[in-house]
């Protein structure tokens, strides 16, 4: 019998990369001249999978978030793992929005992968949620690679990452 191919399918940033981006949008945000005098913190500590903004209105929140986007871009961090949450009133009408690093698969899109591999109608090829990845395995390469082609061309609303190629 022969051996079976594998890899997984993860998600998740460099939460290092990430908390450079915040220092460099931090930075950015405190010498640019319409945030001059006006309440605009981002809060992060490195590890954390949120990031927090407060901001003295709704423009100003806008205008954070597409400083730190393009920080995180330009250091190949995946937006499309950020969750933005609903601005929510603070102290003196200022407003605070949480965002979210997706970290790992989440079930119900893992059970969506498996079931776009098994309704491909593959030769043999598995797949299996382990946690928080997913794993393809096949007794054929080529029909891997097969899966990783189509999988690209699907939307779950997270970056996928396609690892442990064995």
């Amino acid at each position: 019998m022969a051996k079976d191919e594998t890899f997984d399918i993860t998600t998740g940033c460099d939460l290092q990369e990430v908390a450079n981006a915040v220092n460099q949008a931090r930075k950015e945000i405190a010498n640019r001249f319409d945030f001059k005098g006006m309440v605009a913190e981002i809060d992060y500590e490195h590890g954390d999978t949120k990031i927090g903004f407060h901001a003295q209105d709704d423009y100003k929140l806008e205008a954070m978030w597409q400083v730190l986007q393009g920080r995180l871009i330009a250091r190949n961090v995946p937006v499309k793992n950020l969750t933005r949450g609903t601005p929510q009133k603070a102290t003196q009408g200022t407003l605070r929005q949480d965002i979210t690093l997706v970290q790992g698969i989440e079930q119900d899109i893992a059970k969506k992968i498996v079931k776009f591999v098994k309704e491909q109608k593959y030769k043999k090829t598995q797949a299996q949620v382990q946690g928080d990845a997913v794993r393809i395995s096949s007794p054929s390469r080529d029909e891997l690679q097969q899966v990783i082609t189509d999988l690209k061309t699907q939307d779950y609303g997270i970056e996928l990452k396609f690892g442990n190629y064995r």
